[in-house]
């Protein structure tokens, strides 16, 4: 990692009580996906995680 994406991802744990990197990361992650959702649809939307097998 360079060090502008070390000091965001400190940052993002700093300020959101997050434990390690992978968290800050999907913390930003899952953050993009809804507010860019809600920038689409005009609604907000739940995420839910998907398990096991998804082909019918």
């Amino acid at each position: 990692m360079d060090a502008e994406l070390d000091a965001m991802l400190r940052l993002v744990r700093e300020r959101e009580g997050l434990s390690s990197d992978e968290a800050a990361m999907e913390f930003l992650l899952t953050r993009g996906v809804r507010i860019n959702g809600y920038r689409m649809t005009g609604r907000g939307r739940a995420l839910y995680p998907v398990t096991g097998d998804c082909r019918d």
